[in-house]
């Protein structure tokens, strides 16, 4: 996708302790802050970090980032709520429904790969080696946050409309609730609830669900990243290409 001179289209998701800023046409690009400016600011900080995980999308539709940078246009605010405050962007954009072209619901679809390459290709440089720990000493290890970002998948996935039955069972779990996640989407795009049901209103839209899986990939990720660092004053902006490395990530459908 484009961004027309510059401009980028960003939602607000506010709530008196933290805000969201979330970048309308970019899917996964949100960072939060204690204040408007300040998640502004944090999103813009993490451009050159999403611009690496989208720059092999096909046909060059990766996020460019202009010489003069962006200009920022805030196109809603929306009232947070308790998840907003926990920590994860709990609020569609206003254009979040509605119908999706084909070649939409491609660019969805390669966003979200994309993240989850990211996601693999920290984990796999991370290994097994233990991560710096928070101020207060906390902090999951790399398989933890592996197991945990799963986990999360698995509800997602329920709540696009899929079915997360039988996944523990599966031969590799992750590779599997990526595949049925992505026939979720596909299904979703096209107004279709689960096979043979209508649609619930209370399902996420298809660009939500890629907005939200796609953020929480990033956002650990970039964690990963950071913790595998030994200087603790480093924030999540910059850092380490993504794409660089690219581990298979058990389906021959997201290896394309």
């Amino acid at each position: 996708m484009s961004t027309p001179a510059g401009r980028l289209a960003v939602y607000l998701e506010v709530t008196p302790r933290r805000t969201f800023a979330s970048a309308v046409d970019w899917p996964g690009w949100s960072r939060s802050g204690k204040t408007e400016a300040a998640a502004i600011e944090a999103l813009l900080t993490s451009a050159p970090r999403y611009a690496r995980v989208t720059a092999r999308t096909p046909g060059g539709q990766g996020l460019r980032i202009p010489a003069s940078g962006f200009q920022v246009e805030v196109v809603a605010r929306l009232s947070g709520n308790a998840t907003t405050d926990f920590g994860a962007p709990a609020q569609p954009a206003p254009t979040d429904e509605g119908p999706i072209s084909a070649v939409e619901l491609e660019h969805l679809q390669t966003i979200l790969i994309s993240a989850w390459r990211a996601f693999d290709a920290a984990a796999a440089a991370a290994g097994t080696r233990p991560l710096r720990k928070g101020p207060r000493g906390g902090g999951r290890e790399t398989a933890a946050i592996v197991d945990h970002v799963r986990e999360a998948e698995a509800a997602y996935l329920v709540k696009v409309g899929g079915s997360a039955r039988g996944l523990a069972d599966a031969a590799d779990p992750m590779a599997e609730v990526r595949h049925r996640a992505l026939e979720a989407l596909r299904a979703r795009a096209r107004g279709a609830g689960a096979v043979g049901e209508d649609v619930d209103p209370r399902r996420w839209s298809a660009r939500y669900f890629v907005r939200r899986s796609a953020w929480h990939a990033l956002d650990h990720a970039w964690e990963i990243e950071d913790r595998s660092r030994p200087d603790p004053g480093r924030r999540r902006s910059g850092g380490v290409g993504q794409g660089d490395v690219q581990p298979p990530v058990g389906s021959a459908e997201l290896r394309r």
